[in-house]
C-alpha cells in the first residue's frame, strides 16, 4: 500500500517557513498535485483568527473555544505563537496509526514538541533570499520596515529541529512547487533499505 509505513506509524511532515516566503501557496499546489494520493493528508489547522483569503486555508476558532477544545483533548497537538493558538486536530493521530503520512503547515515554535510527540516527524524548510522576503513583504503593506527587518532576522535563525531537506523558493513557482511534492514523496514512500 502506498504511504504505509513499515511497521506502523506513518510520518508526519511539517513544512515551515518565515512569512512571506511562499509555503500557503507551494502547499496548496502540493495539495493539488497529490490529489490522486488520498493517503496522503494535508491537515487544517484549526487557529484562533478569521478566515481571510491571503492567508492559508485553516478552521477558524475563537480563543473561548480553543481553550475548551485543549481541555477536552480535542487536538492532537496544539500549540500558542504570535498571540494565536495553533492546534492539529484528534483525527490526525489515527491517520498516522494506520501508516498513511500527513502534511502539515508548520511552525517553528512548535518543531520541537512535535518530535517529541510524533516519533515519525520531518521537516521540510522553505526559504528565500532576504531580498527577495523583504519585497514579498513590503508589497503585503503590512508592516514597517523595521518589521520587516526583525522578520529577515528570525529567518535565519536555525530551526530547532533539522530539517530533511531545504527548498529554496527566491525563482520560479513551479520549480519550487515540484521540490516541495517531490520531498513529500520521498518522505511518505521512503526507499527501502
Amino acid at each position: 500500500m502506498q504511504g504505509a509505513a513499515s511497521g506502523g506509524q506513518g510520518p508526519l511532515i511539517a513544512v515551515v517557513g518565515p512569512s512571506g516566503v511562499g509555503k500557503d501557496t507551494l502547499l496548496s499546489r502540493a495539495r493539488a498535485a497529490l490529489s490522486d494520493r488520498p493517503d496522503v493528508l494535508f491537515v487544517r489547522r484549526s487557529i484562533t483568527r478569521p478566515a481571510s483569503v491571503d492567508a492559508e486555508e485553516h478552521v477558524p476558532i475563537t480563543a473561548e473555544a480553543f481553550d475548551e477544545a485543549e481541555r477536552a483533548g480535542t487536538f492532537a497537538y496544539c500549540w500558542r505563537a504570535h498571540g494565536l493558538g495553533y492546534g492539529l486536530p484528534a483525527s490526525l493521530s489515527d491517520h498516522l496509526a494506520r501508516g498513511h503520512p500527513a502534511v502539515i503547515n508548520g511552525s517553528r515554535k512548535a518543531l520541537a514538541g512535535m518530535k517529541e510527540r510524533f516519533p515519525t516527524f520531518a521537516v521540510i524548510q522553505i526559504t528565500a533570499a532576504p531580498e527577495v522576503l523583504a519585497a514579498r513583504l513590503a508589497a503585503r503593506g503590512r508592516e514597517s520596515a523595521d518589521e520587516i527587518a526583525a522578520r529577515i532576522a528570525r529567518a535565519k535563525e536555525q530551526l530547532p529541529v533539522a530539517p530533511a531537506c531545504t527548498i529554496d523558493n527566491s525563482g520560479e513557482l513551479d520549480e519550487a512547487a515540484e521540490a516541495l511534492v517531490a520531498a513529500i514523496l520521498e518522505l511518505a514512500d521512503p526507499a527501502p533499505r
